[in-house]
């Protein structure tokens, strides 16, 4: 499926991961120019891309970006029982695998690689820069899930028995837990779009779903120093669902030298779809203006492999003289 707007077109297609699974993937391309950076979309968890991302998307796309996303599996169009993970792991590859082919075509070598992520999709990000950490050229971390609020965590004994159950019934919906929907979406009628939209998972989290996002925010929180990338975070200091504080640890933790953090006043947990439309204007003027940045400030990727193919030349040539 394909439609075209004055200045953007949008396309859609499925691809086939390495296990078989159907994942769909969609984009929003500048038609009047060339793209000025490729931005990479990670979405939250129970969200999709297509239609809760929307908005990111043609935000971006209308400052002159290429916009790729991807449905994880078990999420919006993509294969799978909904609202299951069974690993985390095989998602990050999925994302890995389908970015990294967009940015090695031929007309995308040269572009700057920005990935973008909120929530459970900011997770996603950081593990993304983990599994390469010099190939992308910076981190958008909308109120990224290094830590879940203890708020809406279970009691550790119950997590406890959940783990152990999760090895039986990983499927099953026996979470216990608040209505997410109603902690992270601020906007009433966006609130109510989330629950009418059918891609989006509102049910009980399954029982492998809880312990694969409990064990990745955990393993993040506890290995922060490692993030060496330019990164923006953002997060909305009345979010109930990640905790902002783990946020600012991030950000005071990580061992990049470009790092930023703005933390929102009464802002909640989803900024980019879920805030009043004023407060997502702040967010996105302050997102653009950071990808800006890092254009103006050159592409250092590019010099680090020019040089690094420079001296494979030179060795090259003495082993040959």
């Amino acid at each position: 499926m394909a439609t075209e707007a004055s200045s953007f077109k949008y396309e859609e297609e499925f691809i086939v991961n390495s296990k078989g699974l159907e994942l769909f993937t969609c984009r929003w391309l500048p038609v009047e120019s060339e793209p000025r950076a490729l931005v990479f979309l990670n979405h939250g968890y129970g969200m999709e891309c297509s239609v809760s991302m929307k908005g990111v998307a043609l935000r971006l796309v209308k400052a002159g970006f290429a916009v790729y996303g991807i449905d994880n599996q078990g999420h919006g169009k993509s294969s799978g029982i909904q609202g299951f993970i069974p690993s985390f792991d095989d998602l990050v590859s999925d994302c890995s695998d389908f970015f990294t082919s967009i940015c090695e075509r031929k007309e995308n070598k040269r572009k700057m690689r920005i990935l973008l992520g909120e929530s459970m999709g900011g997770a996603m990000v950081l593990l993304l820069h983990r599994k390469k950490p010099e190939y992308w050229d910076g981190g958008v971390l909308v109120a990224p899930m290094c830590k879940i609020a203890e708020d809406i965590k279970p009691p550790q004994l119950v997590i406890n028995i959940l783990q152990q159950l999760a090895k039986v019934i990983p499927t099953w919906k026996i979470v216990p837990g608040k209505d997410i929907v109603d902690l992270a979406f601020r906007d009433p009628k966006i609130r109510e779009e989330v629950r009418n939209n059918p891609l989006c998972y509102k049910g009980r989290l399954r029982l492998q779903t809880a312990n694969q996002l409990l064990n990745v925010s955990l393993d993040l929180e506890k290995r922060l120093q490692e993030v060496t990338f330019p990164f923006f975070v953002a997060h909305g200091e009345a979010d109930q669902v990640t905790d902002p504080m783990v946020s600012k640890l991030l950000h005071d933790t990580a061992s990049s030298f470009d790092k930023k953090i703005k933390l929102y006043p009464g802002m909640w947990h989803a900024l980019t779809y879920g805030e009043f439309e004023e407060n997502t204007d702040m967010v996105f003027t302050d997102v653009i203006s950071w990808i800006d940045e890092r254009i103006s400030n050159g592409n250092s990727r590019l010099e680090r492999e020019q040089k690094h193919a420079n001296d494979e030349l030179e060795t090259d040539r003495s082993n040959k003289a």
